[in-house]
Order: structure tokens, then sequence, then C-alpha cells
């Protein structure tokens, strides 16, 4: 197939494109760069110059394929969430727009923020809220959205996606503790985090677009849940520093825009999308992928 992918040099989805490639598709991919162009084609891509607030591209880039993966989202700066969020609804429907029509399937990454749970363990059944929240972002609501246009869309919920590179979740804590010189969590720290290696995320991503509409919801997830605690200790380890419990107050502050997530208890589970795509994680878990010598000089 010939795929059109957003956010082909970020982290998740530069292993995407390597993934699709090493399966034999063709990648296009949108570059807001010259030197995003550089890397796309370095890695056998061919890249096509756009944003996600270039909708011309967004069409074009749809238009000219027969899947796309949508990757991308700018997170570099949580005062400009909203705004970006914005940006990705309008790109989406763009695409869902060059779709309009046919069975090419548009496969999106999402999250298990606006997942409302119906049981101790979240599974791919569970919808999500059709509230955005004070961050604005709820890429499933699009996609559900799209899917009900007649489109064939999906979404990939994300955990805690780890390996070599730059990894959202994971750099965020780390950076917290390396500037408050203390690696916190909340209470005794058995909240939990799903969590995925970067190419099983990758692979499942290819999966999904390899057998269109089998779900319209998948998990990425490779662990059900790691204790918030190990993670704390895992990156204490790593820095030098002490992990330290804290009360709900403290801990509030010490992780701020993150308080929501790093104190929130929210295992998952795959089971459904390994039975429907065959997917079976292989990756090495994410407390030991902390343990590797190089994960915390990775930015």
């Amino acid at each position: 197939m010939r795929v059109f992918v957003t956010g082909g040099t970020g982290f998740v989805g530069s292993a995407v494109v390597r993934e699709l490639l090493a399966a034999g598709h063709e990648v296009l991919a949108l570059a807001r760069s010259e030197a995003s162009a550089a890397r796309l084609t370095a890695a056998g891509a061919t890249p096509q110059a756009g944003s996600l607030e270039d909708l011309d591209a967004i069409r074009a880039g749809a238009s000219d394929a027969d899947a796309v993966i949508h990757a991308a989202f700018d997170n570099s700066s949580v005062a400009s969430f909203l705004r970006n969020s914005k940006i990705e609804r309008a790109a989406l429907q763009a695409m869902g727009d060059a779709l309009s029509g046919s069975r090419r399937p548009l496969v999106a990454a999402g999250g298990f923020a606006p997942v409302v749970a119906t049981g101790p363990v979240l599974v791919e059944t569970d919808e999500a809220s059709a509230h955005t929240g004070p961050a604005g972002r709820n890429v499933e609501r699009t996609i559900v959205d799209l899917a009900d246009r007649g489109i064939s869309a999906s979404v990939v919920r994300m955990p805690a996606v780890h390996g070599a590179g730059y990894h959202f979740t994971m750099s965020r804590l780390i950076e917290l503790a390396r500037r408050q010189r203390v690696s916190g969590y909340a209470g005794q720290g058995a909240n939990r985090l799903p969590a995925v290696y970067v190419a099983d995320a990758a692979r499942l991503f290819r999966l999904a677009v390899e057998h269109p509409a089998a779900s319209l919801r998948y998990h990425a997830v490779g662990e059900t849940g790691v204790e918030f605690r190990q993670i704390a200790q895992a990156i204490g380890r790593g820095l030098g520093v002490p992990a330290v419990g804290m009360s709900a107050l403290r801990a509030r502050w010490y992780f701020k825009a993150f308080a929501g997530y790093a104190m929130s208890d929210r295992p998952a589970s795959s089971e459904l999308t390994q039975q429907l795509l065959g997917w079976t994680p292989t990756g090495p878990g994410l407390l030991d992928d902390l343990a590797g010598p190089d994960y915390f000089s990775a930015r």
C-alpha cells in the first residue's frame, strides 16, 4: 500500500515509518521543514511539504494514498495544547473528507484520558467521553464522528510509550526529577500506568491499516499496569536521586500540569486488540527499558 503518515519524524511516527517500509509498503509522509524532509528521505519515505495547519497538503496526501496514519501532535508546550488540539481536529476532518466514499482506512493515535471505564481495567469497548476537557484534545470523538459518516476510521489508544529516543511521558517525568533532585510519587505509589514499547506500537499501526475496520478502537498496551512507585524508583536510580512518596497536595505541586496523569490509576488491557489483529507485544517492559544505560541521556 501507499500510506500517508503525519508525524513521521516523531518518536512514534518514525517507528511507524520504519515498520511500514520494512513490511514493503510505500510511505508518503508530511514534512513541515527541510530538515524533516531530509530525515524522511534518508529513511526511505517520500516527503510531502506541509504541516497539520496546511489542510490542502493534508487533503492531497490523503487523496494520494491507500491508507492514512495520523501520529502527529505538537505536545512541546502545555500552554499551546488547546490551540494544537483545534489544529489536529481540523486536520483529521480534512483527512476524512479526502477518504470519504472509499474504504481506505484512517488510523489515528489517541489516548486513554477521555475513556470512561466500565470496570477495574480499561478495555477496547469502553467509550470515550464527549467532553474534550481543559486541554481540548479528544482524538477519539473526532474518529467516532468520522466513522459515523461511513469513513473507515479507527483510533489506537496509546499508553506510556517507551524506547530509544524521545519519549514524551517518561521524558517529562525524568526532567521533573532532574530539576527537583527527587523522583516523586503520590502516597504509596500503587497507582498503575499501562505501557508499550515503541516498536510494538508501530507494528500495531501497520496491522490496523492492513486490516481496516476490524475495530473502531485498539489498545497499544504491552503492559497492563506498571506501579508508579516502581517507575519513580527506576527514574531515581537513573538520575542518582531519591524516590520519595508524597502527600496528595505536595504531589500536585511536584507534578503540576502532569498531576492528573501521574496520580491516576488507569490499567488497561489489549486482549481484544491482540485477538482481532494477531498482535503480540514482544519488546522490553518499561522498567527494563528504564534500566538501560542510555535512557537518561536521550532527549
